[in-house]
């Protein structure tokens, strides 16, 4: 059965958490890339070809990204409890 008082996750809470997800599972991923590579034997110089320096700088962009995406998700979820308790008062 269902309940008629379960919250509901509208479209924008939806989008913002796989967002977060996204740029956390992509820095991550980059994070092993560059462990793996230089395991794997490459050295500094190697590092500055290809895709690489994508690699090595997705971090830097997706963590603090995601931090923020994070936040937007946090107000927008405070903002439609406050609006629901409003409603129900």
């Amino acid at each position: 059965m269902t309940d008629s008082n379960s919250p509901t996750i509208n479209r924008v809470q939806r989008v913002l958490a796989y967002m977060v997800a996204s740029a956390i599972g992509l820095s991550i991923l980059a994070f092993l890339a560059v462990i793996i590579g230089t395991a794997a034997g490459m050295k500094g110089d190697s590092f500055s070809q290809g895709i690489w320096p994508t690699i090595l700088v997705l971090p830097l962009f997706g963590l603090p990204l995601a931090i923020a995406l994070f936040i937007a998700l946090l107000v927008v979820n405070l903002v439609r409890r406050s609006r629901e308790a409003r409603t129900l008062k």
